[in-house]
């Protein structure tokens, strides 16, 4: 014959050791479950002083390179980050090199979209130089934009004011609320 526990020894039993648990985790060891569960910030992949090479077909399109490199893709929304700066070089069909620097940027994979922050510098290599606290970039349209304050310089332009976009080769501007001088072509 078998030797069992009534039911009501065994939820006793349950019953003590999972208070005896609940108890147990008072003071900082409990506040350290609680960490433990809470949800965390933390990026999938970090790098520092990092130099990423784009290729297509073999041909070598652009240089990212950057001071720390730190991915977010592992967010309900996901994004990359370079917290300390970035600077893109990028290569066109004949070998000519446009760069862009800025002191902040981010990549939102899902939307196509890239914002560069603080002190942005666009200096193509046929000598257009755009400078904006702020610039956007949309990778599906091929198009660049921002709202806010901008100084662009080229051999037609020489303007300040707020708003401007143009398609990645610049042969394209559109100006918002501007000052300065243009020269028009027929």
């Amino acid at each position: 014959m078998r030797n069992r526990l009534p039911k009501y020894i065994l939820y006793s039993i349950v019953t003590v050791f999972t208070v005896t648990m609940f108890f147990s985790c008072q003071g900082d060891n409990l506040q350290e479950v609680r960490r433990m569960s809470e949800y965390r910030h933390i990026p999938v992949g970090e790098a520092t002083n990092f130099e990423l090479r784009y290729t297509d077909s073999l041909v070598l399109r652009a240089i990212v390179k950057g001071k720390r490199y730190r991915d977010f893709t592992n967010l309900d929304f996901p994004y990359q980050e370079f917290p300390e700066g970035v600077r893109v070089d990028y290569f066109n069909e004949s070998g000519d090199t446009s760069t862009v620097t800025a002191n902040y940027g981010v990549i939102y994979p899902q939307t196509k979209l890239i914002d560069l922050q603080g002190d942005v510098n666009v200096m193509t290599s046929d000598g257009k130089h755009l400078k904006a606290p702020q610039l956007y970039f949309d990778q599906i349209n091929s198009w660049i934009f921002t709202e806010g304050d901008f100084e662009f310089v080229s051999e037609d332009y020489n303007m300040t004011g707020r708003g401007i976009d143009f398609n990645r080769d610049f042969t394209q501007v559109r100006f918002k609320g501007t000052r300065g001088d243009a020269v028009l072509k027929e």
